[in-house]
């Protein structure tokens, strides 16, 4: 109707706030709650007024907040974290590549964590594999024990999914179930090169941290599951056909991370795939080039060509 009218969409809504005020509160608040419900109580009011502006309609987010408050839709609030890394164990420990990399491009980095999930009266663990670009779930696999099986299967997963190039970096923390010799063989395979954590510092894998925070708050918590077939198949709706289509991400310029990887393509669809660059120093400035990349190096771990963020800290 705006269109064939020829008025703004946020004219409309002025006019029709001044005009009929009280129905104008009842659609945004029916809007609100469309949206709170749709994400299973779990966005905030930043975004859902997000949401909110992609469907045309502006919204201020102190109205969304006290919309929220008043029908007792706040999101959902996070349980305590609870370690689950067994890095006690002799084995080889990889350099930290990931905290210097200057990301461009998808399947230049992936992170790798294990969270646990309580089933009733067991525990059971799953492992994931993400995008450290797009920030997309590319492999996963979820067992009763949590072993090198477990973490092979998803990162299995995320080879066939991806189909990745050689020089891609693979970052995990310093768990034995990635540093065990069937799979860093694996990651020799398919010519990845290793990287860890440093020991007892969360914040090098943050971005697996986030999604293990997002996928309790958002799911385990918010139900129960009766085995674990149940649980399986709720955590593939989550990731497949819910965070990985459909979620807003603030790093991400709230987009989900399928919309932000076709954003990439659609920009630059013959782009050729080139792996990250780090920086290190052993004295003097010395520049190492994994692959074949040309991207400039720098500290930053994550700066986002989408979101106009083109500071190079030096």
């Amino acid at each position: 109707m705006c269109q064939l009218s020829w008025v703004s969409r946020a004219g409309f809504y002025r006019s029709f706030r001044q005009t009929s005020p009280v129905e104008e509160e009842m659609m945004v608040r029916a809007a609100v709650q469309k949206v709170a419900l749709e994400h299973r109580r779990c966005y905030g009011y930043r975004r859902i007024a997000r949401e909110l502006e992609k469907q045309g309609m502006i919204v201020n987010h102190k109205r969304v907040l006290r919309i929220l408050r008043e029908d007792n839709l706040l999101g959902l609030q996070p349980r305590q974290f609870v370690v689950t890394t067994d890095s006690n164990h002799r084995l080889e420990v990889a350099v930290n590549l990931a905290r210097r990399l200057k990301l461009t491009g998808v399947d230049q980095l992936w992170v790798a964590d294990i969270t646990y999930i309580q089933v009733w009266s067991e525990f059971v663990y799953l492992a994931v594999v993400l995008d450290g670009f797009s920030r997309k779930v590319v492999g996963w696999a979820l067992g009763r024990r949590i072993d090198r099986r477990l973490a092979l299967a998803a990162l299995e997963m995320a080879i066939a999914e991806r189909q990745p190039l050689p020089g891609l970096v693979h970052h995990s923390d310093r768990g034995v179930q990635y540093a065990c010799r069937e799979y860093v063989a694996l990651l020799e395979k398919h010519h990845m090169v290793a990287s860890m954590s440093r020991p007892g510092n969360p914040y090098d894998n943050a971005r697996c941290e986030s999604f293990m925070r997002t996928l309790k708050r958002e799911e385990i918590y918010a139900n129960r599951y009766r085995d674990l077939e149940h649980l399986r198949a709720n955590v593939e709706d989550f990731i497949e056909r819910y965070y990985n289509q459909k979620r807003l991400h603030s790093a991400l310029g709230y987009r989900s991370p399928q919309e932000f990887e076709q954003a990439m393509q659609q920009q630059n669809p013959k782009a050729i795939p080139k792996t990250a660059t780090l920086t290190c120093c052993f004295g003097r400035a010395h520049t190492g080039m994994l692959g074949t990349g040309t991207q400039t190096p720098s500290p930053s771990p994550d700066p986002n060509p989408l979101l106009g963020n083109s500071e190079v800290i030096p």
